[in-house]
């Protein structure tokens, strides 16, 4: 088990070199049967990321390039009357897939935005008065650019709370960006990449998440952390119960990928800034860009062992 999570990590890392803790991140966020927003500036590996993970898990994958005339009906399908038959035929939208990348999701406008709320919470879309399933399993991928540059629509709490993490994947190392101006891109290795995990493996490891079990300590610290933002004043909201319980799923994935059968506080603290800091600012930051800093003075404010 532990050796197929790990070639996991090195075959994706294969394609985006130099990233090996920002793909950890992301297959944890796959294992706790989550969804992954990742914000960066373009041409960061993105889209590299999310391809890579689909071929090394042998899911099916689309990609969506969110713009601002696209409609619901281009996320989720359309019903098209057929002459021949006399009858509407409805067509799947690229959201019938099992990851999804929604290609900067914050250039879209929010009725866009919010067609992939039902999407990603129930794993289920409501269309024309019927309820269609989607495959599993379901991971949407989003990225996003900064909201200084021109063209974005910040996404709403309700829509940011649906991600388990958020990342960043920032600029490649030397090593890294040498072998991309040698022609040796992330997008030429795509195409050797195999799977190596078959979808009844991934759900296997997803249902093993559950069992690794927390202590009474470590829950203990968890609440603390929950409390703590929910009491200072220096908080705009304090995380939900929601956020709990992905900090702690998160936790439990990282325990797993590192071949344990229990949550240490270690493994909430390694998971703690890509899972708060989206959900987290100061009173008076209206655009969100505070979360990161909060969700570091958790670390250090909040002690493991009262």
């Amino acid at each position: 088990m532990q050796q197929k999570l790990d070639t996991c990590v090195s075959s994706v890392q294969y394609a985006l070199a130099g990233k090996q803790q920002e793909i950890k991140l992301a297959l944890c966020c796959l294992l706790s049967q989550g969804h992954l927003l990742i914000e960066d500036l373009p041409g960061m590996g993105k889209t590299t990321l999310a391809h890579a993970l689909a071929r090394v898990l042998g899911l099916t994958y689309n990609r969506v390039q969110f713009t601002s005339d696209l409609l619901p009906a281009d996320i989720l399908g359309v019903s098209i009357y057929t002459k021949e038959t006399q009858q509407f035929t409805f067509h799947p939208g690229p959201i019938f897939s099992h990851i999804v990348l929604a290609d900067e999701i914050n250039r879209a406008t929010p009725k866009s935005q919010s067609a992939l709320l039902e999407a990603m919470e129930e794993r289920q879309v409501s269309i024309e008065g019927e309820t269609r399933l989607l495959p599993e399993p379901f991971f949407v991928i989003a990225t996003q650019n900064p909201f200084s540059q021109a063209g974005t629509f910040p996404l709403p709490e309700s829509q940011l709370d649906r991600f388990l993490m958020r990342i960043s994947l920032g600029y490649p190392d030397p090593e890294a960006e040498r072998q991309v101006l040698l022609g040796l891109s992330g997008r030429v290795k795509l195409e050797t990449i195999q799977p190596v995990l078959t979808q009844e493996e991934l759900k296997a490891f997803q249902l093993q998440v559950m069992g690794v079990k927390p202590a009474t300590a470590v829950l203990d610290y968890l609440q603390r952390i929950l409390a703590y933002t929910r009491k200072q004043e220096d908080f705009a909201y304090g995380l939900s119960p929601r956020a709990g319980l992905a900090l702690l799923r998160a936790a439990q994935a990282w325990g797993l990928m590192h071949g344990r059968k229990h949550v240490l506080p270690e493994d909430i603290q390694a998971v703690l800034p890509s899972v708060t800091q989206h959900r987290l600012r100061e009173p008076n930051d209206h655009l969100g860009t505070t979360g990161a800093a909060l969700s570091q003075r958790l670390l250090t404010a909040v002690d493991v062992v009262v």
